[in-house]
């Protein structure tokens, strides 16, 4: 089993609104609801691929209920604490023409208190135990302490579990000071943390506290540093319906190639292909087995030298 953590699941809601009128009554023409998250769509992108999955989450709330059920239908079992208050929202509005057009709306979501996060701490390490790897994503609900990722990786450490990690901020720093496996950054995030924009530089820094750095660069595709070698992958798509999820949906790649002890080259190659077969779809971080299988054989691998 592969562990999925999404510590702070959400509705993702797309929803189509004509105009925006100031001040005035809007009315949302038509709205489509998503599981989301970036765990839960790790979780569902390995499920589609056949790869057992465990999904640990906060829930909370109908919202949550909400979720939880849909992962369960996919055949993803969910577990983790139950919060007070709700799972938040996030909106995407679309609306032909007009600078509306992928605005995002994100909801509060639930706080966290001391009882629900050592609960957290528990699931982790009892159904750590079932798994191979766990991916760890995305942003904790508030009042979580700073130290939540880096909590996580020690338990991980004591069990001997690989981790993959994809956040950003101060707990990606806390987690860094600890060391783990494997790493899915942005080259924004790069930048922020090795104070360079050249992607071999930050993962030969990023190497020093890591085994594994998978580093997107949007349309220039990934740059996947493990065991000595650095590849750079992609593959090129006709049409981008949308990138909602893409990059979660590329850590699902990469964890599974880590979990079938794939070559460097095979796991850059489950990466970029996962990613591109998100953006195929119009389902809000999901993808589709048929996708990733012919995507795959289209990905350009190319080995890169330090200079």
């Amino acid at each position: 089993m592969i562990l999925a953590v999404c510590p702070n699941p959400s509705i993702d809601t797309y929803a189509w609104l004509s105009s925006f009128d100031r001040g005035g009554a809007n009315r949302i023409a038509k709205q489509q609801e998503f599981p989301g998250g970036k765990g839960v769509h790790v979780a569902m992108a390995l499920r589609e691929m056949g790869q057992y999955t465990g999904l640990l989450g906060n829930w909370a709330g109908h919202s949550g209920q909400w979720i939880k059920e849909a992962c369960q239908d996919l055949g993803i079992p969910s577990f983790g604490p139950e919060l007070s208050g709700a799972n938040r929202k996030c909106y995407t509005f679309l609306s032909a023409g007009s600078d509306l057009h992928h605005t995002e709306l994100l909801e509060p979501g639930p706080a966290m208190t001391e009882g629900n996060y050592k609960e957290m701490l528990q699931a982790f390490k009892v159904n750590l135990d079932n798994a191979s790897l766990a991916v760890l994503s995305g942003s904790w609900p508030k009042q979580s302490p700073d130290t939540a990722y880096s909590d996580l990786i020690d338990i991980a450490k004591q069990q001997q579990k690989k981790v993959i990690l994809d956040c950003s901020g101060v707990m990606l720093e806390k987690a860094l000071d600890k060391g783990f496996f494997g790493l899915h950054l942005n080259e924004h995030e790069a930048k922020a943390i090795c104070q360079t924009e050249d992607p071999l530089e930050a993962i030969q820094q990023l190497s020093k506290k890591v085994d594994l750095v998978a580093l997107t660069r949007g349309k220039e595709g990934l740059y996947l540093g493990y065991l000595g070698k650095v590849i750079h992958a992609n593959v090129i798509i006709d049409k981008v319906v949308s990138t909602v999820g893409s990059g979660d949906c590329l850590t699902a790649g990469i964890a599974l190639g880590v979990s079938r002890g794939l070559s460097v080259e095979e796991i850059a190659g489950y990466g970029v292909a996962f990613g591109a077969a998100n953006c195929l779809r119009e389902d809000l971080g999901m993808l589709y087995q048929s996708d990733v299988e012919r995507l795959l054989t289209q990905v350009k691998i190319k080995e890169l030298n330090y200079a």
